[in-house]
């Protein structure tokens, strides 16, 4: 515990902060957001050694190799194809220095130190995963439930269409697809502003 206090008072801890909305200009992390994209910084914890930006598109995640090294390697995993699970918040005791955020992106686990003074913001960002998570297995669901119908409607429609002609194949084909695509747009949510916008305090 005292070499925990110690690291901390020399300023050698890894402990993050969370950057305030007017500050992120000022971080590495937003040289990788897709502005031009439409793409907005929502939550970002900053420490000597990694960042954790919180975008409405995906987390992007500067990686350090260590506290004094200045290399970064830049992860960036969408929301859209890796989703939030197992999201939990450790609070602190009377000693500790830091609360700690956990989650799994995809097939990527987290755990993220935080000081505890910042436990009020961390809770936001906890409640915006946490809500996120749910929508990402709702809509899963939705996407297996509408690929099972088609394949449904298909087994129903195949023995009237065995002498289908050229024509009608590309129709049917056609269809298909469309619906596939629209399907796919509704149910795989690629910008989640409006979840951070409902959490997001800070």
């Amino acid at each position: 515990m005292f070499k925990k206090v110690a690291s901390d008072v020399l300023g050698l801890s890894d402990i993050g902060q969370v950057i305030s909305p007017k500050d992120y200009d000022k971080v590495a992390s937003d040289d990788y957001v897709l502005h031009e994209d439409g793409e907005k910084i929502y939550f970002l914890i900053k420490s000597q050694s990694d960042e954790y930006c919180f975008t409405n598109y995906a987390l992007i995640h500067l990686d350090g190799t260590s506290a004094t090294s200045k290399k970064r390697l830049l992860k960036r995993y969408s929301y859209k194809n890796n989703h939030f699970s197992d999201i939990k918040l450790e609070t602190a005791g009377t000693v500790d220095l830091d609360i700690e955020i956990k989650f799994n992106l995809g097939s990527n686990s987290y755990s993220i130190d935080v000081r505890k003074q910042d436990i009020e913001y961390l809770k936001d960002l906890y409640k915006s995963l946490i809500k996120i998570s749910s929508i990402q297995k709702e809509n899963a669901l939705y996407l297996e439930l509408a690929e099972k119908s088609l394949n449904i409607a298909s087994n129903v429609l195949t023995p009237y269409h065995q002498e289908s002609t050229e024509q009608q194949f590309k129709a049917i084909n056609s269809y298909t697809f469309n619906w596939l695509r629209k399907t796919h747009q509704a149910f795989n949510k690629k910008d989640f502003s409006d979840v951070f916008l409902m959490f997001i305090n800070n």
